[in-house]
């Protein structure tokens, strides 16, 4: 069962990159990220990470971000929650 955060996650996967409609539906947590999807550059992580700030009413500071964030859904995932539960 998807908890609430995995859900909101995959529709700011979905509306920030402009994935096609249940693309990301599909992720599991090994699901690659930066570097696999095309979407995912450089330019989108911002955005990304500002929407879910946003959406999931978070704080991220820059020490926080590094290659491993957006290594896979999974991590992402782990991250926003642990993020959204006050760790």
């Amino acid at each position: 069962m998807n908890s609430e955060i995995d859900l909101l996650l995959r529709k700011i996967l979905t509306d920030v990159l402009g994935l096609r409609e249940g693309q990301a539906d599909d992720f599991t947590s090994d699901t690659g990220l930066f570097g696999h999807l095309p979407e995912l550059d450089s330019m989108a992580v911002a955005g990304l990470l500002t929407e879910m700030e946003d959406r999931l009413d978070i704080i991220i500071e820059d020490d926080e971000i590094d290659g491993e964030l957006l290594e896979s859904y999974g991590s992402l995932l782990a991250f926003a929650e642990a993020k959204h539960n006050g760790s």
